[in-house]
């Protein structure tokens, strides 16, 4: 008998605002190839204002404010901020999570009671560290059949791999909230093979139930975009888009930068090396040196991508570790550019195995020597034939279209 075929697929997402995080880019995307693919998409969102995605069907979930839990979160908010007393962690330690979280969870419970549809996949998206969608799917458990929670980093925290890796209030509690997914799911999706090998580790139901959906490459169209004069797209700029979190130290890149401009005299008229995105204050001495530009404020996503698309070199830039499992949000992006990619992370890393083992322009983080080596390679490329320098990335393209996520949501009815 032939397993029963999926059209439409309910998605249950923390936010679909483009604006609020990388995460939640990555998720936007993801929604808009379900329906590129073929299937019948309704969106219903925490995102608590009106958004709509263009041929999605979108609801908008209304934080409940009339009951206890809304109440206590308040409070507990109130006695933190006024008199600084701080009761989140201790709560969290008892309970495993907020006031606020268990509130959010029954407001998506109770509009999703009101679903007009009946879905053949329910698929809950979220964010960072929060896991509201799939906390309100374990109370729903007529759905578990036909659950795909979507699994985007390593949770809890104390399951990252160094040097992200720190221990939460209430951990073992939030360890069993991950247990009971991996068990209950029907399915589980990662962006990344090395991330669901990862969460295989302490769940083995996701060996069971895991497939992979990378980041999705979404075509966008650029109108009315104007290069910030900060940006010419005549000139070799390596362009790094995203914040530096604490692990992500640019420090030996900026070193590199600089010696091969010393190296490479001729480069400092026309080489600039390009931070966008907010929390990069570390780099604030460096901001006042010509040939590099850091942005003190958060750069639009659609401004962003447009200059991702026209720069010379795109980066990927990763923690020093033994592994690193996560695709970064912004792999499609470089990816659609069809730029040279300068990655600088672990030998053993997500955007390496796409890249492949001989990918020529990857680096450990702090081997400062190879860096200056590759920018000097990548700039005399780039000069030599007059900036159109451009790689053939379509094994990976098709790896990130919706043509793959289809065949991907298909093969569910088969597992």
């Amino acid at each position: 008998m032939k397993p029963p075929q999926i059209k439409n697929i309910l998605v249950v997402a923390e936010s679909i605002d483009v604006e609020d995080s990388s995460g939640t880019k990555g998720r936007v995307a993801l929604i808009k190839n379900l329906k590129k693919a073929g299937f019948e998409v309704v969106v219903y969102h925490y995102t608590r204002r009106d958004i709509q995605l263009e041929g999605i069907p979108c609801v908008a979930i209304k934080e409940d404010r009339k009951s206890i839990l809304f109440f206590l979160s308040r409070f507990e908010r109130f006695l933190r901020y006024k008199f600084k007393l701080f009761l989140h962690k201790p709560l969290e330690k008892t309970f495993g999570f907020s006031f606020t979280v268990f509130n959010d969870r029954n407001s998506i419970v109770a509009a999703l009671k009101n679903v007009d549809m009946e879905p053949d996949l329910v698929l809950t998206l979220s964010k960072g560290g929060s896991f509201r969608p799939h906390h309100a799917l374990l109370k729903i458990p007529e759905w578990h059949s036909k659950w795909m929670a979507y699994m985007h980093d390593p949770y809890p925290m104390h399951h990252y791999p160094k040097p992200y890796t720190w221990t939460e209030p209430g951990a073992p509690k939030k360890e069993a909230f991950i247990r009971d997914i991996s068990e209950k799911a029907a399915f589980s999706a990662f962006p990344s093979q090395l991330l669901k090998e990862w969460m295989v580790q302490f769940y083995s139901s996701f060996l069971r139930t895991g497939v992979i959906i990378p980041h999705q490459l979404v075509e966008k169209e650029m109108v009315d975009v104007n290069f910030p004069v900060y940006f010419n797209p005549r000139e070799f700029n390596i362009l790094h888009a995203g914040n530096l979190l604490g692990a992500r130290n640019p420090k030996i890149l900026v070193n590199a930068f600089k010696k091969f401009l010393r190296l490479n005299p001729r480069a400092m008229k026309s080489s600039r090396l390009l931070f966008l995105g907010g929390n990069n204050q570390r780099l604030e001495k460096e901001s006042k040196s010509e040939n590099i530009f850091v942005s003190n404020e958060y750069v639009s996503f659609d401004l962003v991508y447009h200059m991702q698309q026209h720069t010379a070199v795109n980066i990927i830039l990763e923690a020093k570790s033994d592994i690193s499992p996560f695709l970064p949000g912004k792999f499609p992006h470089c990816i659609s550019s069809n730029k040279p990619i300068l990655l600088l992370g672990p030998r053993k890393s997500e955007a390496r195995r796409l890249l492949g083992e001989e990918y020529p322009w990857w680096s450990e983080i702090d081997d400062e020597e190879r860096i200056i080596n590759l920018l000097s390679q990548l700039f005399l490329k780039w000069e030599e034939i007059s900036g159109n320098f451009n790689v053939d990335y379509s094994e990976i393209k098709y790896y990130l279209s919706e043509e793959h996520l289809k065949n991907v949501i298909q093969t569910l009815g088969s597992q």
